[in-house]
């Protein structure tokens, strides 16, 4: 269970770092919880950017005046 959780968690990272190790993916023990961290934190980097990306609109918009 530990192995597991710490190829979870080593997925999780590269993911967000958009990195992938095919080494670990391949492993027959912890592969498959290595891929599951690494979509986990692919999404979490997306969800990172995005909110980036609403809230530099949102202060944008702010600077616009009132009514626009």
């Amino acid at each position: 269970m530990d192995d597991a959780l710490a190829a979870y968690g080593t997925g999780h990272a590269d993911g967000m770092a958009g990195n992938h190790d095919g080494d670990r993916a391949g492993d027959p023990q912890t592969g498959a919880d290595y891929l599951v961290g690494i979509v986990d934190g692919q999404i979490a980097a997306f969800e990172d950017a995005l909110v980036a990306a609403i809230r530099k609109a949102m202060d944008e918009k702010a600077g616009d005046g009132p009514g626009v």
